[in-house]
């Protein structure tokens, strides 16, 4: 998943460094004490990943077989960033004779030398992975919290002893309590006499809002590594910041002073965002701060000019909610922030950590992308330096770097658990029709869908396969099976090509051992997912689910989509406006976005679709279904790499036909005919609005035995009407101005591909 992200020339290069590495049964592949250094890929027998237990006990996390991978991604950050550490309770051992490939990670220094803009890239997907994977499983569905995180961290003092002489070196916190007398002392008289005391009304915190919907996806978008991390990062943009970096609040406010870094005095020493800068002076408008090069990881410090805010927070503020998607980077100077998450199933909050002076909060958020994953609050008087996403980004650009001493800051606040976690749980890609298991097979494992889509199908004793549902990102799969260890009840394919992550039987059963409240979440998710299906057979309201959409088996196969490919019946639909039309109607229910052969070009250059850029093109597009709610692929009206990738890509294939035409068969449907397309196929048939009503339905349904269900949609009068692509998009610019009509039937064709719909049904004697 790392390693593919590299173009072909920068991955032979890393596989130049690639050793062999035999080992005979019994025999250790490493073990505890030894450098936590390398990538291992078993290439043939079999090996087991072993956890030592606190008593000395040894048991087996998970197994490995032949093409699996043994690594933590966490100890590649580790050696990246130049913080290598040793194996401590982890150690692979071969269950038979085996052969090994071995990738020392060191091998990275050199392609990242060559390439800088890969660094920010692959450690963005160590952090999405950490967030997505690690996090995703032990927390929303294992119910863990601040076992998550490290308690015992040692942030770097920011001022010197009173009778210490000031160093330019960080200081460690001495055992004293946070906001003690002393600390409130030394605070306040480094701010008396400088203008800076503290305002009786703290400053309003920014707002942040997401940029504005792109009606003709043509803009200027990312062609390189570093591109894809910005827009992976989902930059958004503040309405109250202007120019000067300033939030609507006077600069000579204690509660927002924006910092200019220069001088070259050297008076105290604060360990700040990037390395360890001496104050050289205080205003009452612009705190200045002189960077020291020998420890400062910053090579030109001016690059915080502007884009670094002294905020001071009452006591009781909240800094960021869990959720928000707008977040910062925030520093923490003056007293400390408390961070807390909402503990799944109870309208409860944890307190996780506290981010005391000389740390940082809200990194791993700000490297992903992904919405916050709990909240940052400030129960004392508090003052932290802020960053926000998008000048953070500003900087990585101008010196990619700086990215390594953000996400080390990650990686230490990680608990040993966690890392145990990371190499046990598996992060995994499922190809198109491949069957993930089969009815029958031992069930050794729990899956959580990352993105894509898969299938459950059963067969009768009578040999005849029946469809049980389908699994969309977020879903669980296979839990049943495994938590009562019976056999796959079902066999479960790929729809289209599908990542997953892979909780092991031995990992989730050590998880039990250790934290017993586990096996109270997990008879929850057990009892839901029976009470789910007990719904599906005769509730009223079958199959909607315990308000948690991932614990009920689907039985709407168009619910959960999260693709939708768009297809011609033939060249006179009016593709162009119908799909503008419908991304207009989904943006009602959630972001949308509408990508066509144009597009992609426009964003990923004119190469884009070419072979060679197989991997960023999977990944950019993987990227945008994490981001939106539905994204709509237009295909081109005729077979070409695009139309492929389409459907390739699709959950759902819409075929538009003219409902006032003739019957008939596109060339592009008896492709999908001809090929294993497995994604649910949907015939819509547009109307004109002051048109005929719909005839001859079964004419068009007869010639078509692959499509699942049919639609009619009344057209406003713009979609038939002839128009340049220029003057289209002009138009429907202004129609995205204006909110959707919810009664009109593209809101009602929106609505079915959500699973937001809802029947009324009459009966009785003459009910109207």
């Amino acid at each position: 998943r790392v390693l593919g992200h590299f173009e072909k020339p920068l991955f032979l290069e890393l596989c130049k460094h690639m050793v062999f590495q035999q080992c005979q049964q019994g025999e250790d592949v490493f073990r505890p004490g030894q450098p936590d250094t390398s990538i291992y890929v078993l290439q043939e027998g079999k090996l087991e990943l072993l956890l030592t237990e606190m008593d000395g006990k040894e048991t087996v996390m998970k197994e490995v077989f032949p093409g699996d991978s043994v690594h933590s991604l966490l100890s590649i950050l580790d050696v990246i960033t130049g913080h290598q550490r040793p194996y401590r309770t982890v150690c692979a051992r071969a269950a038979e004779d085996s052969t090994v490939l071995r990738l020392p990670v060191e091998a990275f220094s050199a392609v990242f030398e060559k390439y800088p803009e890969s660094l920010v890239r692959v450690v963005q997907i160590i952090m999405v992975r950490l967030q997505r994977v690690t996090f995703l499983a032990l927390h929303n569905y294992l119910g863990l919290t601040n076992e998550l995180f490290s308690h015992d961290m040692q942030p770097l003092r920011l001022f010197p002893q009173p009778g210490h002489t000031a160093r330019t070196s960080p200081v460690r916190h001495g055992k004293r309590g946070l906001g003690s007398a002393d600390e409130g002392r030394d605070t306040a008289e480094l701010m008396k006499g400088t203008g800076l005391e503290t305002p009786a009304v703290p400053p309003p915190l920014s707002r942040c809002i997401s940029m504005p919907v792109d009606i003709s996806g043509i803009q200027k978008g990312p062609r390189s590594d570093f591109d894809m991390a910005y827009e992976r990062g989902r930059i958004s943009v503040s309405l109250q910041e202007d120019s000067s970096g300033a939030f609507g609040v006077a600069p000579h406010h204690f509660g927002v002073v924006p910092v200019i870094w220069g001088g070259s005095c050297d008076l105290r020493v604060v360990p700040h965002l990037f390395g360890v800068v001496p104050v050289t002076s205080w205003s009452s408008s612009v705190l200045v701060v002189t960077p020291q090069r020998s420890c400062s990881s910053l090579q030109d410090p001016s690059l915080l000019n502007n884009r670094v805010l002294l905020h001071h927070a009452k006591g009781g503020t909240v800094i960021a909610r869990q959720g928000d998607q707008d977040v910062s980077l925030h520093f923490v100077l003056w007293g400390c922030l408390h961070v807390y998450q909402r503990m799944i199933d109870k309208e409860e909050d944890v307190c996780l950590f506290l981010t005391q002076p000389g740390e940082l909060v809200g990194q791993l958020a700000v490297l992903t992308g992904e919405p916050l994953i709990f909240t940052i609050k400030a129960n004392r008087d508090c003052t932290f330096l802020k960053i926000s996403k998008s000048d953070f980004y500003e900087i990585m650009r101008e010196q990619p770097s700086v990215v390594l001493s953000v996400a080390h800051t990650v990686a230490a606040r990680m608990s040993p658990f966690v890392r145990q976690m990371d190499f046990a749980i598996d992060w995994m890609a499922v190809e198109a029709g491949r069957a993930l298991y089969r009815q029958g097979d031992k069930s050794d494992c729990t899956y959580i869908v990352l993105n894509g889509r898969l299938r459950s199908v059963i067969q009768k004793g009578s040999g005849k396969k029946e469809l049980v549902g389908e699994y969309g990102r977020g879903d669980l799969v296979g839990v049943v099976e495994a938590l009562t260890r019976q056999p796959r009840a079902t066999t479960v394919h790929a729809v289209r090509d599908t990542e997953l992550a892979k909780l092991p039987e031995g990992t989730l059963n050590n998880i039990k051992r250790r934290y017993p409240q586990v096996v109270t979440r997990l008879i929850h998710l057990l009892s839901q997912k029976i009470l789910g299906n007990l719904q599906q057979l005769r509730g009223p309201f079958a199959g909607s689910g315990l308000g948690m959409a991932s614990s009920s088996e689907p039985i709407n196969p168009t619910s959960n989509l999260s693709t939708v490919a768009v297809l011609p019946v033939c060249d006179e639909v009016p593709m162009a406006a119908f799909t503008l039309e419908l991304q207009h109607a989904l943006n009602a229910i959630g972001p949308t976005l509408l990508l066509t052969s144009d597009i992609i070009r426009a964003r990923l250059g004119s190469s884009a679709l070419e072979s060679i850029q197989e991997y960023r093109l999977s990944g950019w597009l993987a990227q945008q279904e994490d981001i939106h709610r539905i994204v709509l692929y237009q295909t081109d009206c005729t077979l070409t790499p695009w139309t492929l990738r389409c459907i390739r890509q699709a959950d759902c294939i819409l075929i538009v036909g003219l409902g006032d035409q003739e019957p008939a068969l596109g060339e592009l449907e008896q492709m999908l005919e001809n090929t294993a397309v497995r994604a649910l196929k949907q015939l819509v048939l547009l109307h004109r609005e002051d048109g005929p009503g719909p005839a001859r339905t079964v004419e068009w349904l007869n010639m078509r035995s692959w499509c699942s269900g049919h639609l009619h949609i009344r057209c406003p009068r713009r979609v038939f009407s002839r128009r340049s692509p220029a003057k289209l998009r002009e138009m429907y610019e202004k129609v995205f101005e204006k909110s959707a009509d919810r009664h009109s039937d593209f809101s009602r064709l929106a609505r079915v591909l959500t699973g937001n719909t809802i029947a009324l049904v009459l009966g009785g004697g003459g009910a109207r």
